[in-house]
């Protein structure tokens, strides 16, 4: 339920707030990684779930790329 409820929100943002938060998701996601290799996280699963929801960002705008073009 709490993908649904993530994709709901991603789809309502504009273009500009998914780049953004793409672009800030991305970061954390660097930092997440650099730390889990010095100093290994509680959670690894933070991780994984970063990097799909990050998949999720790039794929809704891949999606509004390509349906733009189409129009």
């Amino acid at each position: 339920m709490k993908k649904s409820v993530q994709q709901k929100e991603i789809k309502d943002l504009t273009t500009a707030e998914l780049e953004e938060k793409l672009s800030a998701s991305v970061l954390d996601y660097t930092k997440m990684k650099l730390n889990h290799a010095i100093t290994p996280l509680e959670s690894p699963i933070q991780i994984r779930d970063k990097r799909k929801y990050i998949a999720r960002l790039r794929t809704e705008l891949r999606a509004r790329q390509i349906s733009n073009a189409k129009n």
